[in-house]
């Protein structure tokens, strides 16, 4: 019997283990070479796993397992030959007359394969959270993959459950009727490792957070002006995040103190800016990096940020597409948020969070006036960046939004 043992291969420099967050085959099954046979979870992306021989699966590691690198994951016995195929007996050409006048069988179904009722990624978080059989899910996606809007679907569309039938009433039955139920969930990958971050960042940087605010009245009247021709010719809208991120790289290529980074007993100095732009998504936060922003226009930018956006979303998102960045964007304003405090991505030393835009009161010389004001917050590592470097770097961010002209000419 010649068996073939499944490890974790290696995944990145940075990972060292992986949870198996589903088998996409059964344990026992005749798996293909190249055959995908379960999804691996790392705190990066979503990996799918592929069958390094032809055989028998047997499996050794169970599902929301912890697995190192190298770790052993199933094994494939190579001695099992591939099932035979059903096969349809052909018609003897000396049938009967009658025989061929019947009616035609009905064409056999499209052969399944392994995608075939198998929910993505992200799909299968979502039927997981709404506790949904993918078996009741039929698949749009390509050989019957059940994707993400029918994993959403198929939640919106469950049925509530029936209502328990209750005996006679006691004295207690109107305290039943609130719930005292408790549901206890493993944390994801992804969550995990967000958190020991989130706990590194504050333990480990000397962080502070400056706080300034911008007047967007003249970017709102650009964008007004120019968005209708910008949509015509490059077919993505312009938005605010390309206007901020664009305005950050020429100051930050003005002032390399708040793009570098520790490393050791060592600054690192980066000569170019990689935006990372922080992204919500079902099974967390990711930051994937826009790279060298100082030298894209703004559609190029619009239009890495919405390509990221919709792979991170979709769980497609790639290891070298999470790498690097030497400044993060956030933006707690579309969900609401009038003022924050980011905490830093290790290991930049700076974060710009941007927030919901709110028509308040100002003056303006010497009159009160209503303005679309936005309050921008910078936390930073002040091992690196001196206290009146961020202040600076946040005014002369304001400045650029302010005057447009500023940030189109890049002075």
């Amino acid at each position: 019997m010649a068996i073939v043992e499944m490890r974790v291969p290696t995944i990145g420099e940075s990972i060292t283990e992986v949870t198996l967050s589903q088998w996409l085959k059964e344990n026992g099954d005749f798996v293909k070479l190249d055959e995908p046979i379960c999804e691996f979870e790392s705190d990066k992306a979503t990996l799918e796993f592929p069958a390094e021989a032809e055989g028998k699966l047997i499996y050794v590691a169970a599902e929301d397992d912890d697995i190192e690198i190298g770790g052993l994951v199933a094994k494939i016995d190579t001695s099992f030959a591939a099932p035979a195929e059903k096969s349809t007996p052909a018609k003897e050409e000396s049938a009967p007359a009658e025989t061929k006048t019947e009616e035609a069988p009905a064409a056999p179904a499209q052969s399944a394969n392994y995608a075939t009722g198998h929910p993505s990624p992200a799909a299968g978080k979502i039927l997981r959270e709404n506790n949904v059989n993918p078996s009741d899910v039929s698949g749009s996606g390509k050989d019957g993959r059940i994707t993400k809007e029918d994993a959403q679907k198929a939640a919106q569309n469950k049925p509530a459950p029936a209502a328990a039938s209750t005996p006679e009433a006691s004295p207690q039955s109107a305290s039943t009727a609130y719930s005292r139920n408790v549901r206890e969930e493993k944390m994801s990958r992804m969550r995990r490792t967000i958190a020991t971050r989130l706990v590194s960042a504050k333990n480990n940087t000397a962080m502070l957070t400056t706080f300034n605010e911008v007047d967007l009245s003249e970017v709102m009247k650009l964008r007004k002006k120019v968005q209708e021709k910008f949509v015509e010719k490059h077919g993505v809208k312009l938005g605010f995040m390309s206007l901020f991120a664009k305005a950050c790289a020429n100051v930050l290529m003005e002032m390399p103190d708040v793009n570098a980074m520790i490393n050791g007993n060592n600054i690192v100095y980066n000569e170019f800016v990689d935006i990372s732009i922080a992204i919500s998504t079902p099974t967390g936060l990711v930051v994937p990096p826009v790279k060298n922003v100082e030298s894209m226009d703004f559609h190029e930018i619009e239009i890495a940020i919405k390509a990221l956006a919709a792979k991170a979303r979709e769980g497609k998102l790639t290891l070298d597409e999470m790498k690097g960045g030497t400044f993060t964007i956030t933006n707690g304003g579309v969900f609401g948020s009038l003022l924050s405090t980011p905490i830093i991505n290790e290991p930049q030393s700076a974060i710009l969070g941007m927030h919901t835009i709110k028509e308040r009161p100002i003056a303006v010389d010497g009159q009160v006036v209503i303005r679309p004001m936005m309050n921008l917050a910078l936390s930073y590592d002040h091992r690196v960046i001196d206290g009146s470097t961020s202040v600076t770097f946040l005014v002369k961010v304001k400045e650029q939004l302010e005057d447009p002209m500023k940030l189109l000419l890049n002075i």
